[in-house]
């Protein structure tokens, strides 16, 4: 694989080993990842929880486990992760998503 290029395979392969924390299962397995893009070494994901009214906790938690999936991927140097259909999708996806500041 060339430099730089971002290990689709890899990448889901990190995803499927996702467990909702509620049900005990993958959520590649329950078919939540709704988007997987790749561009460069950027990856877009877009996903959706079993119930709108999920525990903000565990949407919370699984947005972070797919980011942090991501980018510990060969060749994801960003990753972006957007829940939708959530009640607090927009709360979530903030704080998901929020720029990483350096440490003081």
């Amino acid at each position: 694989m060339p430099e730089g290029e971002v290990d689709r395979s890899d990448l889901e392969e990190r995803l499927s080993k996702i467990i909702d924390p509620e049900l005990g299962r993958s959520i590649t397995e329950m078919k939540l990842i709704d988007k997987l893009e790749i561009s460069g070494s950027s990856v877009d994901i877009e996903f959706h929880l079993t119930a709108p009214f999920c525990p903000p906790v565990f949407a919370l938690k699984i947005a972070s486990d797919i980011k942090s999936s991501a980018l510990a991927s060969e060749g994801v140097k960003d990753a972006r992760v957007v829940l939708r259909g959530h009640y607090l999708a927009d709360a979530v996806n903030k704080q998901v998503n929020k720029p990483q500041t350096a440490p003081a």
